[in-house]
């Protein structure tokens, strides 16, 4: 599978950078780019004062809408502007809901683009990022401000941990990956064992990979008592990465949300162009 459709999702109150961002990369892949416009809806006022602020909230719904037809012409008009196939929807969804909708339409596309601008947005962050994870079985990137994503990268660093979530990240990333000059196969504190990494950590993967003529090495590499994000950070520095391709999601997302997880770490702090899949 190569990666004809890129969806970027936006919202009301947000410029026009992670679009410029995503039809680089389509014009890079020669892919569509398709642009979803939500708007996040406040949920219906309750209980004893539901009355008095109906009108209120009914009032700024209203607003809310006006607001997301605003943005859907000014981005209509912004992808007009550019050579690149596109097209646009937009969708007012309640708060609630909003993940589930993001991950329908992420279901008619081959990658999602998550900028620098929307990750600054912590409404619309959660929302795309739980939306493509969970709910639509396709690969998410990450770009963090003053990263220059490419959908062409020379190095790339795959974390692995033998896990379904791995694997899956491992499949969607399969077109990159064969056009790369290196990847690294990187695995932290392997464990030796039949349900973990096997006799020999990493050698399954990396033949799976080389039977793709993907040009691979791995890399064991000792925590020694530091957080594995940290580890996975340092060694794509180390290796020159462009790209890391990671599993999301390895416990539930409550578990990662309270004590914290690679997966957080690595979306609150993208130490480079992060691709995700689960």
């Amino acid at each position: 599978m190569t990666f004809k459709t890129i969806l970027a999702v936006t919202a009301p109150g947000l410029g026009d950078a992670d679009l410029k961002l995503a039809a680089t990369l389509c014009e890079e892949a020669g892919a569509h780019l398709a642009v979803f416009v939500v708007g996040l809806a406040a949920p219906p006022p309750i209980g004893a004062y539901a009355a008095v602020v109906s009108e209120a909230w009914f009032q700024e719904r209203q607003l809310d809408l006006e607001r997301l037809q605003a943005r859907t012409d000014t981005v209509s008009g912004l992808l007009a502007s550019m050579t690149v196939s596109s097209d646009v929807s937009s969708e007012y969804q309640e708060i609630a809901w909003a993940d589930e909708a993001i991950g329908r339409r992420a279901r008619y596309a081959d990658l999602t683009v998550l900028g620098p601008e929307s990750l600054s947005s912590e409404e619309l962050k959660t929302n795309v990022i739980e939306g493509v994870l969970f709910h639509s079985g396709k690969p998410l990137l990450l770009v963090p401000q003053g990263a220059a994503p490419t959908l062409k990268p020379r190095q790339v660093m795959v974390a692995w941990d033998s896990r379904l979530e791995s694997s899956q990240a491992l499949a969607a990333s399969l077109p990159l990956l064969v056009e790369t000059e290196e990847v690294h196969l990187v695995l932290v504190d392997p464990v030796e064992s039949e349900n973990e990494h096997g006799a020999e950590p990493g050698a399954d993967a990396a033949t799976y990979l080389a039977r793709h003529g993907v040009k691979v090495t791995v890399d064991r590499l000792p925590s020694q008592g530091r957080p594995v994000a940290a580890v996975l950070r340092q060694q794509a520095v180390d290796t020159a990465a462009e790209l890391l391709v990671m599993g999301a999601y390895g416990h539930s997302r409550l578990r990662q949300r309270i004590f914290g997880g690679v997966t957080s770490s690595m979306i609150e702090d993208p130490p480079i162009p992060v691709l995700m899949a689960r």
